[in-house]
């Protein structure tokens, strides 16, 4: 089971404060940082000193960590458009030497697209597999030849679909817990398909729908990475998971029915639960940014009973 570190930069956090959670991460041994891509906080909160671009973020982790794999839960499709985001995407893994990860989906927070004018059509998902289908298709043009698109949303004619990224494939992940079009869509383009914030049940529902449909289009179901994402809060006893479920406005009870939350003990045991489930990689939101203890207590007593 891999333990990836997992941000949320909008509800108040400088390039700074990432930039010492993303040594912190590498540095403590856990496999990846992962932020979100959002604009506007959720919630309580004043949100400040205000939002950071999530490939801007990473472009300069890139250049700052060495080991750890970098990427987005979830690049909103409405943020970019997918030739750009192509060229972003291609160019911060060249500069993090092959690292980078692309979670793509198809914006869902209205309310930050009103507040920064960014356009919120009706058609998402429908934008979202023409955007993946771009995406994908400009890194595997061979170099020196072209690529188009004609499509309902985008066109592109001629394009040289250059930079290419530093890997031979970025990997893509693909998440969320709709029944038929999501799981179609992770078959046809992910890498990976993730889950966020879901009971063992759903995941192992969920992730059953998407080997189903890998099936259906001859892609052996295997080849995809299944994954979950979860808020933690743990601590080395009913004082401390108190504590630091209050400096996130949460309850503990709360926490361990519908998180990672508990003892270090406990954790394992609920991540072994989904692992059962099919889940070989664990995604741990973490929200309070300032609390590194946090991090060295799990990559200290949670990691390594995970094998």
């Amino acid at each position: 089971m891999d333990l990836r570190i997992f941000t949320e930069p909008q509800q108040g956090a400088s390039y700074d404060t990432l930039l010492t959670v993303a040594k912190a991460t590498e540095e403590l041994g856990f496999d990846a940082f992962f932020r979100s891509d959002h604009f506007l906080k959720m919630g309580g909160g004043d949100g400040l000193p205000g939002p950071t671009d999530a490939w801007i973020t990473l472009a300069g982790l890139a250049r700052e960590t060495r080991r750890i794999r970098l990427g987005t839960l979830m690049t909103a499709g409405t943020f970019r458009l997918p030739g750009v985001l192509a060229i972003e995407v291609a160019q911060v893994d060249q500069m993090s030497g092959g690292r980078v990860e692309l979670g793509l989906g198809a914006g869902w927070y209205e309310e930050e697209h009103a507040a920064y004018g960014i356009p919120f059509p009706k058609e998402r998902f429908a934008r979202l597999e023409e955007q993946l289908e771009i995406v994908t298709g400009l890194w595997s043009t061979p170099a020196g030849q072209t690529y188009d698109h004609h499509g309902t949303f985008y066109q592109l004619t001629g394009s040289p679909a250059l930079p290419k990224p530093a890997q031979p494939k970025v990997p893509v992940l693909i998440g969320g817990h709709g029944a038929r079009r999501t799981p179609r869509l992770a078959a046809r383009y992910a890498d990976e398909f993730n889950i966020p914030f879901a009971s063992v049940e759903d995941t192992e529902r969920q992730f059953g729908r998407v080997r189903e449909a890998a099936e259906a289009i001859g892609r052996a179901p295997d080849e995809l990475v299944y994954s979950n994402a979860m808020v933690a809060c743990v601590g080395k006893d009913e004082a401390e998971i108190a504590r630091r479920a209050a400096a996130i406005g949460r309850e503990p009870d709360e926490l361990r029915a519908n998180g990672l939350s508990g003892t270090p003990a406990e954790v394992v045991d609920k991540i072994g639960r989904y692992a059962e489930a099919g889940s070989s990689r664990m995604y741990l939101q973490i929200l309070d940014l300032h609390d590194l203890d946090h991090l060295e207590l799990i990559s200290s007593a949670v990691l390594p009973q995970l094998g």
